[in-house]
């Protein structure tokens, strides 16, 4: 395929180690529908056999670009492909997913008729539009002339997890042109070799960023001047990243949820984020509203439990009472609806 003048999308892949799926993700790249794109390949360092596929394809289809680096991290690995970028929208793909061979054209048809700097992609992701706190990389799809105002804006280098978060909050607050596409088709690939699953079976090395997090956070909203007419965008943050994704889904100790606590209250009453904002109006949780009032984590876990025991119990009384829904289709949408409600 040759390389037109204009290029529509350009699709980043860092890519570490990955030799046992980096073909198929790149396959799904060449199947798209869309003929104007480019393909940025960056290898991370990897030691494995990554290099020579990857140089193989680069070698067969002059819309591939192979980029080589020593090891630095998937931020560094993800900022070093955007420089070489060339595309009026940019798509950072992570090297063990595929995507539907219509995605890149629904994607772009949806960010020219919008005339979006973002498009959200991707049903499980849309649902909290217009109050997204943060996104992961493969729900942002990104104009790239809106990166370049924001040259400042990029993956924080040595941050991992939440380099995704960081970046995409910090574009969320940036621009009012963002829209969704629920439509898109994103195949996550699950593993047990992925990132994420080896960074969370080391929890203190997790927690021991999350200060970085919020060096950064600050340093942005002291530059936009944004502690007042963005503190609820920044309070979703807090719930989102360090409470939803690591306070919950993170195998903490009583230690580390003592420092988890003592960090997000910290950093909240260091810049008096509740009281700068009307959090009632906020579609944040039950449980993320008592954690904020909560003396200690303890305090907080003993309410959690007690809360997922009445939910537990609503969720039964709701999912039985369905059953007096006489239209088979009127009865799924509604257990659907309960279960996504009832599922924390």
């Amino acid at each position: 395929m040759n390389v037109p003048h204009q290029i529509f999308v350009s699709v980043i892949v860092p890519i570490y180690n990955i030799e046992r799926y980096i073909e198929e993700a790149i396959q799904s790249i060449l199947s798209q529908t869309l003929e104007n794109i480019e393909v940025i390949l960056v290898n991370d360092g990897s030691n494995d056999n990554s290099e020579i596929i990857c140089q193989q394809y680069a070698a067969a289809h002059s819309n591939i670009t192979y980029l080589y680096q020593s090891n630095g991290g998937v931020s560094v690995a993800r900022n070093n492909g955007f420089l070489r970028a060339k595309g009026d929208y940019v798509f950072f793909m992570d090297a063990d997913d595929t995507i539907e061979p219509g995605f890149l054209t629904s994607c772009y048809q949806v960010a020219i008729d919008s005339g979006a700097d973002i498009v959200i992609v991707g049903a499980d992701f849309v649902h909290a539009h217009p109050y997204t706190a943060a996104l992961p990389t493969c729900a942002q799809f990104l104009k790239r002339s809106f990166l370049n105002e924001y040259p400042d804006i990029r993956f924080p280098e040595g941050i991992q997890p939440c380099e995704d978060g960081l970046l995409s909050h910090r574009l969320l607050a940036v621009t009012k042109k963002v829209t969704v596409h629920p439509e898109a088709q994103y195949f996550y690939r699950q593993h047990d070799s992925q990132n994420h699953i080896r960074i969370n079976e080391h929890s203190w090395a997790v927690l021991k960023q999350i200060p970085k997090w919020f060096e950064i956070l600050t340093a942005f909203y002291d530059k936009y001047d944004l502690w007042d007419s963005h503190v609820e965008h920044l309070l979703l943050f807090l719930e989102h990243e360090p409470f939803n994704i690591r306070y919950f889904e993170l195998p903490l100790d009583e230690e580390q949820k003592t420092y988890l606590f003592n960090l997000i209250h910290d950093f909240e009453k260091k810049h008096r984020i509740l009281g700068k904002c009307d959090s009632k109006k906020l579609p944040i949780t039950t449980p993320f509203r008592f954690f904020l009032k909560a003396k200690n984590s303890r305090e907080f876990d003993d309410f959690y439990n007690r809360f997922k025991k009445r939910r537990a119990i609503k969720r039964k009384i709701l999912l039985f009472l369905s059953k007096l829904i006489p239209v088979a289709g009127k009865r799924r949408e509604f257990r659907t609806k309960i279960r996504k409600t009832y599922q924390r």
